[in-house]
């Protein structure tokens, strides 16, 4: 059965864009979440540090299995990830609390992945991420 769940588990593995070192934001409190959920999570964020174990990459990387693409930037800042964030080929993108952006989710559909408009922590704490 263990294998089974971290199967499941890595299924979902994640992006945060937009992490931030203070743990006041709700972008590091999403990568602790996540972490704690046993959900593979790598970081993206401006300035180099951690999250408990996870390191914030300051440069974009080709990841791989990025099953969900969660967003903390505003609409205007993540024009500049467009591209990176398809290419990826996420199965989807959350839009959290002030990131909604309806030029990017046409964008997306045309791509073929799927959204959400809802808050990562919520999903989390709700036991919704993975469904």
């Amino acid at each position: 059965m263990g294998e089974c769940y971290y199967q499941m588990v890595e299924d979902f593995k994640t992006l945060v864009l937009g992490t931030s070192l203070n743990p006041n934001r709700y972008s590091n409190k999403a990568v602790l979440m996540l972490n704690n959920a046993g959900i593979p999570v790598v970081a993206f964020g401006l300035k180099k540090g951690s999250v408990s174990a996870v390191k914030i990459d300051t440069a974009l990387k080709p990841y791989k299995n990025i099953h969900t693409v969660t967003l903390y930037l505003n609409p205007k800042h993540q024009e500049a990830y467009y591209d990176y964030i398809i290419q990826l080929k996420p199965k989807r993108v959350i839009f959290n609390p002030g990131t909604e952006n309806p030029i990017f989710y046409r964008l997306l559909r045309e791509a073929n992945v799927s959204y959400e408009i809802a808050c990562t922590l919520v999903l989390l704490s709700t036991n919704q991420y993975q469904s």
